[in-house]
């Protein structure tokens, strides 16, 4: 990544009594600009992780929002690629597909997953594509406790994050993975990229609810984002001990989790796959710290 520049970041004064908030960082002209694009973007969280790691690294950066909807998408990314300021672009729904497919270079994740969370502006001024969504959900599992080596996993929606979480799944060894997506065309050309790589493991599912048994489902569609959401699954018909995850970020617990831990099965929640990616952003953006 280039042109990083730094900063100090102004703090207040320190109370011996209370801990004092940190003052609004200060923009400037030389403030290096990044993004986090998607539709909605009211339940973005990645500000709140990435704008720290800048403040702690003494970088004068900042991460903003930016609302695109689909039809304006491609115009949106291209004004944000041009800008000579903006060294780095989060995406998130619905544009990670969009974004892997208009990206310059793309890493494998990108080509095997077909969607893209983050791309970076190349020193020859190319812009590359990868997709953190599946390392960072795999360990955000290993965190928790939660085992993917040999398990049985269903994977609801096969769009951008569900693509990549797919592949992740299946790279750290998960023993089979059934993918349920109403739009058949869409995750059987994932699946076919998936079985090219992971011969037999991957296949479709006929129902968003397993009938069999299951260790792992995971909610990798929208539904959830809005009160009035039908559920993607039913939890009660899952089998006992199967662990629930959620990629959905706000609400933090959704009427998922909460059907799921009402029934007594272990809830996993989205916010984990973002957390876990910090440590991928940094490495990936070339910021210091990174592990």
């Amino acid at each position: 990544m280039t042109g990083m520049a730094r900063g100090s970041v102004t703090l207040a004064a320190p109370d011996p009594d209370r801990r004092e908030p940190t003052r609004p960082r200060e923009i400037t002209g030389t403030t290096r600009l990044y993004a986090v694009v998607g539709d909605p973007v009211e339940q973005v969280q990645a500000p709140m992780l990435v704008n720290p790691v800048f403040a702690e690294a003494g970088l004068d950066a900042v991460l903003v929002p930016v609302h695109a909807r689909p039809r304006d998408f491609p115009t949106v990314l291209a004004g944000l690629c041009a800008m000579a300021n903006l060294d780095g672009i989060l995406i998130t729904i619905p544009h990670k597909v969009a974004a892997a497919e208009l990206a310059d270079v793309r890493s494998a994740a990108a080509r095997i997953s077909g969607s893209a969370n983050a791309l970076r502006r190349e020193p020859d001024g190319r812009w590359l594509a990868d997709n953190f969504d599946g390392a960072g959900f795999v360990r955000g599992l290993a965190r928790a406790g939660h085992r993917v080596a040999g398990a049985r996993v269903h994977l609801a929606g096969a769009g951008g994050a569900g693509s990549a979480i797919a592949v992740a799944l299946l790279e750290a060894g998960c023993a089979s993975l059934a993918l349920h997506d109403p739009d058949t065309a869409r995750s059987g050309e994932l699946l076919g990229r998936l079985n090219a790589h992971w011969p037999g493991r991957a296949g479709a599912a006929a129902a968003p609810t397993p009938a069999g048994q299951v260790d792992l489902i995971v909610n990798a569609t929208p539904l959830g984002l809005r009160p009035a959401d039908p559920l993607p699954f039913d939890p009660a018909m899952l089998p006992a001990g199967c662990v629930v995850a959620d990629i959905i970020m706000k609400p933090a617990r959704t009427r998922l989790l909460q059907a799921a831990a009402e029934r007594g099965l272990p809830a996993h929640p989205g916010i984990h796959m973002l957390a876990e990616q910090v440590d991928l952003y940094r490495a990936f953006f070339g910021l210091p710290g990174a592990r």
